[in-house]
């Protein structure tokens, strides 16, 4: 009995300790992208996409950190407050991912493609905007090669784009690049305007993302899956060691 526990406890050890050192080095690089002097801080917060991925790294990093930091010390020091922490936020974080999925089959019907039409047409301010909702629009339509809800059409008449700037038909956002994911250099923004098809994504941005999660839907059905059992094992594995402990 006495070996299995230590093999559970430095089994445990290991586990989390590769998640902190993987939570550290997320977090740094994160940190390092974020406050860079040397000129790369503003190339990220210039860019939506970058910004974005920036600061879900600086997240993912800082969670893993300190889970893994709660893991590996509460094995090694045979701690069972700190087991018991792990235990809770992990189960909390299987909790909710569990209700996501489970919300997401049973709502898919319901999502509509009018909804993100009248939002887009409602709060979309264009290109330079600061508002929250319009910075997440154009990150998507730049990254994934699409423009509007549905297409350009749903910058026309009626919408809050056309309001203010009349004089033009759709935003840089909805134009060609050269690298999209790293808002490129637009090929030719007089064309796009005049939505010549080899210069303007003419495809909408729901049927797009509809596509890329159709196609990718294996993928990320079997990674969720992995991180969920994985998941089970950590909090199986830190509830053995809890009523092991004294």
């Amino acid at each position: 009995m006495e070996k299995i526990l230590t093999c559970l406890k430095y089994l445990m050890f290991l586990f989390n300790f590769l998640i902190f050192v993987g939570g550290i080095c997320l977090l740094a690089v994160g940190i390092w992208v974020v406050t860079n002097p040397d000129g790369f801080q503003n190339i990220v917060t210039a860019n939506p996409l970058l910004y974005t991925g920036a600061y879900i790294i600086l997240s993912v990093g800082g969670i893993l950190a300190v889970l893994g930091f709660l893991g590996f010390w509460g094995a090694i020091r045979e701690n069972k407050c700190l087991l018991i922490l792990f235990f809770l936020l992990i189960l909390v974080i299987f909790i909710v991912e569990l209700v996501g999925a489970i919300l997401a089959l049973a709502f898919r019907k319901q999502i509509k493609k009018e909804y993100f039409v009248f939002e887009l047409q409602k709060s979309y301010k264009g290109d330079n905007s600061t508002d929250a909702l319009t910075k997440t629009w154009n990150t998507i339509m730049i990254a994934f090669n699409c423009c509007g809800a549905l297409g350009p059409e749903d910058f026309g008449n009626g919408s809050r784009f056309y309001e203010l700037y009349p004089g033009i038909v759709v935003p840089d956002a909805c134009c060609k690049r050269d690298n999209p994911v790293f808002s490129g250099k637009i090929l030719d923004q007089a064309q796009c305007l005049q939505k010549h098809t080899d210069y303007i994504n003419s495809q909408g941005c729901f049927n797009t993302i509809a596509k890329v999660l159709k196609k990718f839907i294996h993928i990320v059905g079997g990674i969720s899956l992995g991180v969920l059992l994985i998941e089970m094992f950590a909090m199986l594995l830190a509830l053995c060691l809890y009523n092991k402990f004294d």
